[in-house]
């Protein structure tokens, strides 16, 4: 039986904005499912002091919903043996303004965006040039519209004892929507081993 945990999510001091999130993201552990495929509620991922990055984004935007911002978040989609990613996104302003993101990452590249891109599309391309695969090949090709994770507080999401895998599910079956032409792909050049270099710093592997 699916148990939820009714009482209020309690975090820990000092969430007082998004790069003090993503600093609190960044000291947990990075969750390499060892012991099998988990979708951790943000109660969970406090207990357990590790999260990976759909993990990592709800309690991101649980704590972003603390201080005033809807809890949303974005699935950026690869197709080029890669994992997809999951953004939690905010407005420069609750409810207007640039975009910015917090996210949990083995990559370096893929964390913090400060709120100053115009639109969703800008904020996602900013991740482009840094999302790749191991064998170097850039793999981000879509991305999906917010989700705003409030129409899951029914069933708890911020506090339940059992993976959320329908919420995964949700997020994954949406429309995505494309980023590159097929000619762009086609002329793709693999990535600067520089900034490959760069997105391993700390990696856990």
């Amino acid at each position: 039986m699916n148990q939820t945990i009714t009482t209020p999510l309690r975090l820990p001091r000092g969430l007082r904005s998004p790069d003090a999130i993503q600093r609190f993201l960044d000291d947990l552990l990075y969750n390499k499912e060892r012991d099998g495929e988990t979708a951790r509620s943000p109660r969970r991922v406090l207990e357990t002091r590790e999260a990976h990055c759909f993990e990592g984004a709800l309690l991101a935007a649980a704590a972003l919903r603390r201080i005033g911002h809807p809890p949303l978040v974005v699935q950026l989609r690869s197709t080029v043996r890669d994992d997809d990613h999951v953004l939690a996104v905010l407005r420069e302003r609750p409810g207007g303004g640039c975009w910015g993101a917090v996210a949990k990452s083995n990559y370096s590249g893929l964390r913090f965006r400060s709120p100053v891109y115009r639109s969703l599309r800008e904020l996602v391309m900013s991740y482009f040039d840094v999302y790749y695969n191991l064998d170097g090949e850039k793999s981000l090709r879509a991305f999906e519209r917010p989700v705003d994770l409030a129409r899951f507080d029914r069933r708890g999401w911020e506090t339940a004892e059992e993976s959320l895998w329908d919420v995964s599910t949700y997020l994954a079956t949406r429309r995505f929507t494309p980023l590159l032409t097929r000619a762009q792909v086609r002329a793709l050049c693999p990535m600067d081993r520089c900034l490959y270099d760069a997105g391993l710093v700390g990696r856990v592997s």
